[in-house]
């Protein structure tokens, strides 16, 4: 079966259920200053931080997880802050928010949908 999984950008992401899932997200990393925390939220981003959050990072390496089924695989440090849902389920359909902190501000870099 199918899951109809996040949209990013406009572009649906599908994946089956079952198997593992990447959302993906980036932002630009030229020099170690820029490498900045920043977390995944199910549902819309907030004006915020993130909305129930399911992992994070403090820039360098994952801090909190919600679940180990949820994964970062990328180059954090390279600015590859894609997620990756192991195992997908139904269930994981839906809203998923990428925020970056920048310049000590969240700011939206990838919204994603059902």
């Amino acid at each position: 079966r199918w899951l109809q999984g996040p949209i990013v950008s406009g572009s649906l992401v599908k994946g089956e259920v079952g198997q593992n899932i990447t959302v993906p997200c980036f932002y630009p990393v030229k020099g170690t200053q820029d490498i900045t925390s920043m977390c995944w939220g199910r549902d819309s981003c907030p004006a915020s931080k993130c909305y129930r959050p399911i992992i994070w990072t403090d820039g360098w390496k994952v801090t909190q997880r919600y679940s180990s089924r949820y994964i970062l695989k990328g180059n954090l440090l390279m600015g590859d802050v894609s997620l990756t849902i192991v195992n997908a389920e139904e269930a994981d359909s839906g809203i998923y928010c990428c925020r970056v902190e920048i310049s000590g501000w969240f700011n939206d870099r990838t919204r994603t949908q059902n």
